[in-house]
């Protein structure tokens, strides 16, 4: 497989980047604030080129190998609409997203990847932040589309809605399709994580996973200066409960045989999932090591974008990139485009 290159921005624990990489993108450099998620990073891949530094701050004439790449990656932490961006508290997120378009300008990438919140690309409440992405990308010769995407459809055990913008030079982009799901039934919660319940001799994991039929809530990450580690507000909290699963904090292993999960009567009590239960139903790989203590393990898996996600857009933009039908090959440089939304 012919590789192509990449660089991806707020790499986190690195669900985007190792999707990517399923689809034949090598990053010549990945970007972090967080100590943490670095050091999850080089963990599983040390011949990464991991960079810890804030988006903000970062310069990409700094970095040569960074400049000219086929592709430019983020996963950003989530927009707010335009209404709430102006509070004090509340602009960081468009920062970066603003950083990450005008990074556009110096690493000249022949495709840019963003994922983030389903509003960003769908409500009416984010119009501003979409025509400043527009103008922008439309000044630098970038055709683009917006779309959602539901990591269930794509074998996640997850509802999880993601809103996407893929952007492409014009000779690229008339051969740009969004993504298909992959698979035409979705994975449960029983189902991902019966072997993993199971591991420790626990007697009623089968029972268990037969109850847990649904695909998991949202995994929310939280905020850095909120509490513990919990799988999300009341109402998933709710849901959760429906397939035997205490949401309020997570175990520090799975059950092991003494473990009492069904009552006299036959009713069943909720157990607690583990972090790297958290992690299965992202779809990381079980090897993938999130490091850390924790809550700060469960956060970076929290706000991870799926691998499969990834690896489904990375072979879309593949595809594009190396269609036969582009007027340039990759590599070459490009000239204007004409903007189409």
């Amino acid at each position: 497989m012919e590789r192509l290159t990449s660089v991806d921005l707020c790499s986190g624990a690195g669900g985007l980047a190792l999707g990517l990489e399923s689809a034949g993108f090598s990053p010549v450099l990945l970007l972090d604030n967080k100590r943490q998620a670095c050091e999850t990073l080089l963990t599983n891949r040390p011949d990464w080129n991991v960079i810890c530094d804030d988006l903000i701050d970062f310069l990409p004439e700094d970095f040569p190998q960074a400049l000219d790449v086929d592709l430019l990656s983020a996963g950003l932490p989530r927009v707010k609409a335009s209404a709430a961006v102006r509070r004090a508290d509340s602009d960081q997120e468009l920062r970066l997203l603003a950083a990450t378009i005008y990074l556009v300008h110096a690493i000249q990438p022949r495709a840019l990847l963003l994922e983030n919140v389903p509003a960003l690309a769908e409500s009416p409440a984010y119009s501003e932040i979409r025509d400043f992405v527009r103008a922008e990308l439309a000044h630098l010769g970038y055709n683009f589309c917006w779309f959602v995407l539901n990591a269930a459809d794509f074998g996640v055990p997850q509802e999880r809605r993601l809103g996407i913008l893929v952007a492409l030079k014009e000779q690229w982009f008339h051969a740009f399709t969004p993504p298909r799901p992959t698979v035409t039934e979705h994975i449960s919660v029983g189902h991902a994580l019966r072997r993993s319940m199971a591991a420790r001799g626990w007697p009623e994991a089968d029972v268990w996973a037969a109850q847990a039929l649904s695909v998991a809530p949202t995994l929310v990450g939280g905020s850095d200066n909120r509490g513990g580690a919990d799988l999300g507000p009341t109402g998933t909290k709710r849901a959760w409960a429906r397939m035997g699963v205490n949401a309020g904090a997570l175990a520090d292993e799975v059950p092991g045989p003494e473990y009492q999960w069904q009552t006299s009567n036959g009713t069943g009590q909720t157990l607690k999932i583990t972090v790297d239960q958290a992690g299965l139903l992202q779809s990381f790989p079980p090897e993938w090591r999130i490091t850390g203590r924790k809550t700060a393990r469960y956060r970076q898996i929290g706000h991870a974008t799926p691998p499969p996600v990834g690896t489904a857009l990375g072979a879309a933009i593949r595809t594009a990139l190396l269609s036969p039908t582009s007027t340039q090959g990759v590599g070459e440089p490009s000239g204007p485009a004409t903007l189409r939304a």
